[in-house]
């Protein structure tokens, strides 16, 4: 049960990781903070996951993954630090808050101690820790070691006041967060912390006490499954805290690439006949959405303004009297303005493809209470559906209505 949580942890740690890196590219230093938190702890978990211990153990140095996990859960707590001080921003005050001020304070602090221990640790790792025995849990194996004990307090000191003092910071920070989404994130991130100071303050003590005190090893194995429940916990609880108040995001994210997806038939077909229009050749659907550049709100204004423009070239395809014609044949259906629009789209663009062209543009199509790119898109999400549902057997029908009615107007023109 505990190697598939150790794995669950890993394999999610490491995809946020993989899901976040165009933030190593192309984000800011917080963005690039996070993505070090979240690198940091999936290389920390697949070194504590068993067949990555096992592997490690058949190599030339014994318990080399006990050295390198310290060394990367170091870079993470580092990383944490960074994000915090990131996550305040920059201040041109001339008096610098107080929690700002300490926050940049430790980060100083904490790289300069980071290497002084990582250095006190490899020293210690490799001269004082017996290790004649490959470990499966590191701290239960050595229980009552003097050397192991030393070099893994080191550690946990560094962890347990990193710990602490983000615990406190995000505690604090919670208190001032403006959103419920962010306070219930920070209120996470802090419990994670929290956790953290609990798991160091039962290993530590549990290693002092079996210095002067042997104890059962069945009462050892079994401390270190439940701290190791601890830290999965720890680093589960961190990655939810930290995802949280970026739901809005991911769910604008979502919308906008539900978009694309849904209106590329008809964006397609609208720029494909007028090529001029889109800044580029449009490619497969496929290829369209998965393009990391530019980012997904700016194509879709984008996409939406192409629309906008063709429909304003297809008003000189377009006779007076098609949107009328149409009105009243769609007066009645679901969504008989989004239908309207759709067929009279359709119907300009047959004739646009026909070679069918009026010097005198038709009349634009009637304007819309529409405030931004989202609005836009949700009504052309409208338009596409009608757009798809239209058989050409339709269009062909309505063209020759227009038709009919056009000629009997200028019939009716000549007689007066």
């Amino acid at each position: 049960m505990l190697a598939l949580a150790a794995y669950t942890a890993a394999t999610t740690m490491t995809a946020v990781a993989v899901w976040r890196l165009p933030a190593v590219l192309y984000g800011d230093a917080h963005r690039r903070a996070l993505w070090g938190c979240y690198m940091g702890f999936a290389a920390a978990l697949w070194l504590k996951s068993p067949g990555v211990i096992s592997l490690m153990n058949h190599q030339s140095i014994t318990d080399l993954s006990v050295l390198l996990k310290h060394y990367v859960s170091t870079g993470a707590i580092l990383a944490i630090l960074t994000y915090v001080v990131a996550s305040y921003g920059k201040t041109d005050q001339e008096v610098i808050p107080r929690h700002v001020a300490l926050a940049r304070w430790i980060e100083r602090v904490a790289w300069k101690a980071a290497v002084a221990m990582l250095g006190l640790m490899t020293v210690l790792f490799f001269t004082v820790v017996n290790r004649s025995h490959p470990s499966v849990d590191f701290v239960p194996d050595h229980a009552g070691q003097w050397g192991a004990i030393l070099y893994e307090s080191i550690f946990y000191v560094y962890l347990g006041a990193s710990s602490a003092v983000t615990c406190y910071q995000w505690t604090s920070a919670m208190r001032r967060a403006e959103t419920r989404l962010l306070r219930i994130g920070l209120g996470l991130m802090a419990t994670a912390m929290a956790i953290g100071v609990a798991y160091v303050a039962i290993r530590t003590s549990f290693m002092w006490v079996t210095l002067a005190t042997p104890l059962d090893p069945g009462f050892n194995h079994q401390l270190g499954v439940y701290t190791e429940y601890m830290q999965i916990l720890l680093f589960m609880t961190f990655a939810l805290g930290v995802s949280i108040p970026t739901t809005n995001a991911a769910a604008s994210r979502w919308r906008s690439w539900r978009a694309l997806w849904c209106l590329y038939p008809l964006w397609h077909d609208l720029v494909s006949a007028f090529p001029g229009i889109p800044f580029q050749r449009p490619a497969s659907r496929w290829r369209e959405i998965l393009r990391t550049a530019p980012p997904m709100d700016v194509r879709l204004d984008r996409w939406t303004q192409d629309i906008a423009d063709v429909v304003e070239q297809l008003r000189h395809h377009a006779s007076p009297v098609l949107l009328p014609v149409i009105e009243e044949a769609v007066d009645g259906s679901t969504d008989p303005q989004a239908a309207a629009e759709a067929m009279w789209i359709k119907a300009a663009l047959a004739n646009a493809q026909a070679g069918r062209r009026h010097d005198v543009p038709a009349p634009a199509l009637p304007s819309k209470p529409i405030s931004d790119t989202n609005a836009e898109a949700a009504w052309l999400l409208r338009v596409e559906e009608a757009y798809a549902a239209a058989s050409d057997a339709q269009i062909r029908e309505l063209l020759e209505s227009a038709e009919a009615e056009e000629l009997a107007m200028e019939m009716e023109e000549m007689v007066l």
